[in-house]
This record gives structure tokens, C-alpha cells and sequence, in this order.
């Protein structure tokens, strides 16, 4: 029989736990959907809600789309250099708090400040709302954007899961 003190150590949640994943793909629109799923299926052991999971999945999918469509142009490129440009996702699962790094190689941004703001878009021709940093914002607790020219773009979001396992409400 499983000794409690046991248990606590595989439950996540303020036990300690603590869980990381890396993935790398092209920069192709398709990789969106799979980068939102991997990241929301990454979560599943902290039980989170239908709402968490619809923020974190919403968030990454800004930042996927920003790397692709902005950090490499992705309109602009053939079909061979887009193949050459990666996304890169780094999670960690920290006891109830999820991190993730979304990381592209690309262009980077000139203005950082000037590209948080709401409504704002490099690119109105395609229909861009300007809304990604906002939703990332709105969606998570915690958001930070590093980038230079020519040096590529890394967003940094967390988020507190707030279902946490019952073990950790017994005394």
C-alpha cells in the first residue's frame, strides 16, 4: 500500500512537482494547431479547467502565429526557406504554474512597446488585427517580450492553474 507521503510526491500542484517539455517545428501556419494541442495536452496531469486550457491554447496560438507570420515573414518566403525557419516552445510545469517560452529566430521587433499596443499591426494588408499581444496579456498572468532587430523574438507567459489536487487540501 502507497504511503501518503508517496502519493504527494507524483500529485502535481504545490507538492513540488515540477514537469518540462521542448519542441521545435517549421514555421508553417499548419503547426499552429499542433504547438496549441501539445501545450493544452502538457497541462492535462493539473486537471485544469475548460477555461484554462481555452486561455493557455488561445495564447500560445498568438505567439505561434506572431513567430510565423511576423518574426519570418511568412508570406514573403518560398516554401524551401520557410521549411529552414523553427519555432521553438519550451514549457514548465513549476507545481500549479505553467510557463511557456515561444521562441523564433527572425526579424524581431523593432518597437516592443509600440507593438503591445492594442490594434496595432505590421501587416493590415493581411488582415492582422494587432490583437496578439493583448489576448496573450489578457489570457495569462504573466507576460514578458524580449527582442532586437535581426535577433529573433522570445514571449515568455505563465499562468497559476487555480484546480489544485485534493491531496493538497488535507492536512
Amino acid at each position: 500500500m502507497e504511503t501518503e507521503k508517496n502519493v504527494t510526491k507524483r500529485v502535481p500542484g504545490k507538492t513540488g512537482f515540477k514537469n518540462e517539455m521542448k519542441i521545435e517545428f517549421d514555421a508553417v501556419s499548419e503547426n499552429e494547431a499542433f504547438a496549441r494541442v501539445a501545450v493544452a495536452a502538457f497541462v492535462a496531469p493539473l486537471n485544469p479547467t475548460v477555461e484554462e486550457i481555452s486561455d493557455i491554447k488561445t495564447a500560445v496560438s498568438e505567439a505561434v502565429t506572431n513567430a510565423i507570420i511576423h518574426g519570418y515573414d511568412a508570406e514573403e518566403k518560398t516554401d524551401s526557406e520557410a521549411d529552414a525557419n523553427k519555432v521553438y516552445i519550451h514549457c514548465l510545469l513549476l507545481g500549479d504554474v505553467l510557463q511557456v517560452e515561444v521562441v523564433d529566430e527572425g526579424k524581431g521587433i523593432e518597437n516592443i512597446e509600440q507593438a503591445m499596443e492594442p490594434l496595432f499591426t505590421t501587416k493590415p494588408d493581411m488582415d492582422r488585427s494587432g490583437m496578439g499581444f493583448a489576448f496573450m496579456e489578457a489570457f495569462m498572468d504573466e507576460l514578458e517580450v524580449i527582442s532586437e532587430p535581426s535577433m529573433g523574438t522570445t514571449v515568455l507567459m505563465s499562468k497559476k492553474l487555480g484546480t489544485l489536487p485534493w491531496i493538497d487540501h488535507e492536512e
